[in-house]
C-alpha cells in the first residue's frame, strides 16, 4: 500500500500514465478457425440477414434491447448504421472454413484516456454458439485490445439474470465485480447489470489458457475438448 505525504492511502502509479489507448481500426484479425473484420453492410448482408432477420430464434433476443428485424431492407438499414458507428465499433465473425458471417459483436464505451473498453452487442447465430469459433473470436478480440490498442481494462456487462452470458464471461477469464441495481430500462422492464473485467496484468495468463484450449491437440477425433477452458481453475 502506498501513502502520500498526508498518510492517506493512494493507488499504484501507472507506467506511461499520459499515454492514451488507440481507437479500434480493424481490417482483419485472423485465427485458425475464424477471422474478424469490420462490419460491412453490403458484403455481410445476406449472411447476417439469417442472424438478425425474422428466422432468428426469439430466445436469442431476450437480453438484447432489440428484436429480430422483419425484412431484409430493415436489416440492411441497421447494418449501414452500425458500419458507420465509431462507438460501438461493430465487427463481423467469419467462419474461416465456409467464409460465412455467423455473428457480430462490438467494442464499445471506448475510453482511450483511461484505457478502458468493453465488448458488447454480442449477436451469435445458433451455428456459432458453443463452438471453437466463438471462443477464438473472443480470444482474437481480447488480444487486439491488450496487445494492439494497449488498454488496461476490458469489460463485459450483461443483464444479471442472463446466466449464459455470466457463465461465458467467467469461462473467458473475466472477473465478476458486482451488480449495478436498476441500471437500465429496456423492453419496458428493469435491468440490474452484472459487471465483469479483465485487466492488462491478468492477460498473459488468460492468453496462455486460451491458446492451450484452442490448440488442435486439445480436441479428440470427435471434436470433444480434452481440457476445459476454465480460467478460475488451476488445472
Amino acid at each position: 500500500m502506498r501513502y502520500n505525504q498526508f498518510n492517506q492511502p493512494i493507488g499504484d502509479p501507472v507506467p506511461n500514465a499520459a499515454q492514451h489507448g488507440q481507437l479500434p481500426d480493424i481490417k482483419k484479425l485472423s485465427g485458425a478457425y475464424c477471422f474478424l473484420e469490420k462490419l460491412n453492410a453490403e458484403k455481410h448482408l445476406d449472411d447476417l440477414y439469417k442472424v438478425y432477420g425474422p428466422d432468428s430464434p426469439l430466445e436469442n433476443w431476450t437480453y438484447l434491447s432489440m428484436e429480430p428485424v422483419q425484412s431484409k431492407s430493415e436489416v440492411k438499414e441497421l447494418l449501414i448504421k452500425r458500419e458507420a458507428s465509431a462507438d460501438p465499433y461493430y465487427l463481423t465473425i467469419i467462419n474461416k472454413q465456409t467464409n460465412e458471417a455467423v455473428g457480430t459483436f462490438a467494442l464499445m464505451r471506448i475510453d482511450p484516456v483511461n484505457r478502458s473498453i468493453e465488448v458488447g452487442w454480442v449477436v451469435y447465430s445458433n451455428q456459432l454458439k458453443r463452438t471453437r469459433i466463438a471462443t477464438e473470436a473472443q480470444y482474437l478480440l481480447a488480444k487486439y485490445v491488450f496487445e494492439e490498442l494497449e488498454y488496461r481494462r476490458y469489460e463485459w456487462k450483461c443483464d444479471s439474470l442472463n446466466q449464459p452470458s455470466r457463465n461465458a464471461a467467467l469461462r473467458l477469464g473475466f472477473t465478476y465485480e458486482g451488480t449495478f441495481r436498476n441500471a437500465v430500462i429496456y423492453k419496458d422492464r428493469s435491468r440490474d447489470t452484472a459487471w465483469f473485467s479483465i485487466l492488462d496484468t491478468e492477460w498473459p495468463e488468460i492468453k496462455a489458457r486460451f491458446e492451450a484450449w484452442l490448440a488442435e491437440d486439445n480436441f479428440d477425433e470427435a471434436g470433444n475438448q480434452r481440457r476445459s477452458l476454465d480460467h478460475k481453475s488451476k488445472s
